[in-house]
């Protein structure tokens, strides 16, 4: 379990079941103890150096989430809905939220999380078809879960719900906790999958290939819905190479179960200018993501591969996978 250096929290934070439980157990562990007005602004953390990226990672914020706005979503949700975190102690090098929070993507716990699941489960009982939402867009639930509980209570009481899915995606194997719950085939768990190499030099904090793949298997084999992410592809010198064993390893060590359901999803990595420079300087002996031969501009301070590279990887990427996973769909390629 991930023991923090500091947590900050939010006064009202204590008026909740949840927020008083946490604060009661990290000040029982010794742990540091900050009170703050706001999650959103911190300002001993907010003039920290980007070189302070990892220490601030150690840190944990208790607040409460004040946002409930649901975005539609065309892929594999009908909505983005914000939920019990933002935020992660993993320091993935390309990751999408130092985009929204800069180096301030440290783990939040929200502790108000029965207003977030009512709000969902009456959104879903009032729809006319059944509707999927997606969790877990800002942070990591099976990560939060080893901290808080709250994916084993959020499986629990959406229960409750007459009709609808949870999903959310994840690069961890600590799912034991939840293989023997009720979950009444309501909850679909997608895997994030890259190559080994990937995952040691890029995917910091973030757990190994071969126990993402058994953590798959296992939920396969406790009755979830599943589905597999090879996310973010990221285009280093030797990537077909690595990108071919990685899907064939996964077409020899998924579960014949897996294989018959799980549907893809494959993204190709953007990156930033904010990226760039946090990365410089709080891993200064990482490799460079950015590769301007293959990299363009997209939008203010965004960087993706260029039309005609991306072009080759997709037509790289479906050939391989129709040839290890010929009855699997791929959703979307993006």
């Amino acid at each position: 379990m991930f023991i923090p250096k500091t947590v900050y929290f939010e006064t009202k934070s204590k008026d909740y079941e949840l927020g008083k439980r946490l604060l009661d157990d990290y000040e029982r562990q010794g742990v540091k103890l900050i009170q703050i007005e706001n999650h959103n602004n911190i300002e001993e953390l907010r003039k920290n150096s980007n070189s302070e990226f990892a220490n601030m990672k150690q840190n944990i914020i208790i607040g409460i989430r004040k946002t409930h706005k649901f975005v539609p979503n065309y892929k594999v949700s009908d909505f983005l809905v914000p939920y019990t975190s933002s935020g992660c102690t993993a320091m993935c090098m390309y990751c999408y939220l130092v985009c929204n929070y800069n180096k301030c993507s440290y783990l939040r716990l929200f502790v108000n999380r029965e207003e977030m699941l009512d709000k969902i489960i009456k959104v879903s009982n009032k729809s006319e078809k059944e509707l999927t939402f997606e969790i877990g867009s800002n942070s990591d639930l099976i990560l939060e879960n080893t901290i808080t509980n709250n994916l084993i209570w959020t499986i629990e009481n959406f229960n409750k719900a007459e009709q609808g899915y949870l999903t959310f995606p994840t690069k961890f194997d600590m799912v034991d906790p939840i293989l023997n719950l009720n979950h009444n085939g309501k909850i679909i768990i997608r895997m994030s999958m890259n190559p080994e190499e990937i995952i040691n030099k890029i995917e910091f904090g973030t757990s190994r290939l071969e126990q993402r793949i058994n953590a798959i298997n296992k939920l396969k084999e406790a009755g979830y819905k599943v589905g597999i992410l090879i996310a973010p592809i990221v285009l280093v010198d030797n990537w077909k190479e690595l990108y071919e064993k990685l899907i064939e390893k996964l077409s020899k060590q998924l579960s014949e179960r897996v294989k018959k359901e799980a549907i893809f999803e494959l993204i190709f990595m953007t990156y930033s200018y904010v990226h760039k420079m946090i990365n410089k300087e709080a891993f200064p002996n990482a490799i460079n993501l950015f590769n301007p031969d293959i990299m363009t501009g997209r939008g203010r301070g965004k960087y993706s591969y260029k039309k005609e590279i991306r072009a080759e990887g997709e037509d790289f990427l479906r050939k391989t996978m129709a040839k290890y996973f010929p009855n699997n769909k791929i959703l979307y390629i993006v």
